[in-house]
């Protein structure tokens, strides 16, 4: 029996260049510089969440140039051979992370892949920094509470939860999304900051310093920094513990069972980074165990699923993966994955730093003649534009 065709949105149905989007992305210039470019721009519209790997190989078929996809999807070999195999030799992710994408498939397939760094930071900072005050002051137990008709009057003890003035946030991963985050609430609540990183962060250190300075020539208490050598010290330390390392072999199920012991029993853990870095179901009966204790997760270990009994829990605070859901970011993601994908069908050296991604963003300006951040570059033996020429 014949298989129906995915539902597409068609943009330039003459363009010589047939580019993919496996999903609608937020804006329309992303779709304008591809067509300018003389693109033909297919979008998926297909009612599913999430596409599988037969419904992409559907959509590439005989002659595809270039592919948007989305973190959510499996880009394994047997689509970078069906990206090839129809012409194909570009590929982006709309998403800075790419631990969907088998990177060395890509490669043995001369199929470049894009990410979409440097456009996250703040955004994603902003949200780690929400998820902390919600799961502090039980914003969503109040609102649940409120919603279903429990409230009757004031009371001197109703959903008490916890200050962050002058208390210790904890990072874990001091890049520049970390860092943000730090400063976030060093600046809104004069909170003193641990961290551990295998590098020294050192603009936040110096921020942190000058802070510090400025309150007490205003007759108030410093802030303080402290880098730590271990994890462990930054879990024992730390009121708000935030993680925002890097997902690998290391540091998956960095926090575990053994490490939540040793946190505060009214600490407050964020993750607004990756979601296999904390062992859910250690989590979840930690949880049950302390219910001074608070979670506020942005991500999962099994996304989209939760694992059995986290979301029953009123000490979690749970979202479903919105830390980049900024109009400007999301925006400016899908842009930076159509220039990814254009720039290397045009032939276009590399961005030489794709954590500097200004200029692709500048709406009233025509973009650099680059791809802002290719991953495997280097091994395909793409070329990089030194930032001499900029």
């Amino acid at each position: 029996m014949a298989t129906s065709p995915l539902s597409v949105e068609v943009h330039n149905p003459h363009g010589k260049l047939r580019v993919i989007s496996t999903k609608p992305m937020p804006g329309s210039r992303w779709i304008k510089l591809l067509v300018d470019a003389g693109c033909r721009v297919e979008i998926c519209t297909e009612k599913k969440t999430i596409l599988s790997v037969d419904d992409i190989k559907r959509l590439i078929g005989r002659k595809c140039d270039g592919v948007i996809g989305q973190l959510t999807e499996d880009w394994g070999d047997g689509l970078f051979s069906s990206l090839k195999a129809a012409g194909g030799h570009a590929y982006s992710n709309m998403a800075v992370g790419y631990n969907n994408v088998n990177v060395e498939a890509a490669t043995r397939n001369g199929v470049a892949v894009g990410n979409t760094p440097g456009v996250l930071t703040e955004t994603t900072a902003e949200l780690a920094a929400a998820l902390t005050l919600a799961a502090a002051r039980r914003v969503v137990e109040a609102d649940y509470f409120m919603r279903a008709g429990k409230y009757d009057g004031w009371l001197p003890t109703l959903f008490i939860g916890n200050l962050l003035k002058g208390q210790t946030v904890g990072i874990i991963g001091a890049g520049r999304i970390g860092s943000a985050y730090a400063r976030m609430m060093v600046e809104g609540f004069k909170m003193n900051v641990v961290y551990y990183d295998l590098y020294q962060a050192s603009r936040l250190e110096k921020f942190v310093t000058a802070y510090g300075k400025f309150l007490e020539s205003q007759g108030e208490a410093p802030v303080t920094w402290k880098r730590v050598s271990t994890v462990e010290d930054v879990l024992k330390l730390a009121d708000v513990v935030s993680l925002h390392p890097v997902l690998d072999k290391t540091t998956y199920h960095l926090i575990n069972k053994d490490r939540l012991a040793l946190m505060k029993k009214n600490a407050i853990l964020v993750n607004a980074s990756r979601g296999p870095i904390v062992d859910e179901v250690a989590l979840v009966h930690h949880l049950q165990a302390n219910p001074q204790f608070r979670a506020a997760l942005d991500v999962f270990e099994d996304e989209p699923y939760m694992k059995p009994g986290l979301g029953e829990l009123p000490n979690a605070v749970v979202v479903p993966h919105i830390a980049s859901a900024s109009k400007w970011t999301r925006e400016g993601m899908a842009t930076l994955a159509a220039e990814n994908v254009l720039g290397k069908l045009k032939g276009y050296p590399v961005w030489h730093d794709g954590n500097y991604v200004a200029p692709f963003l500048d709406e009233d300006s025509q973009p650099p003649a680059a791809c802002p951040s290719i991953v495997n570059a280097k091994n395909l033996g793409l070329k990089i534009l030194a930032a001499a020429k900029l």
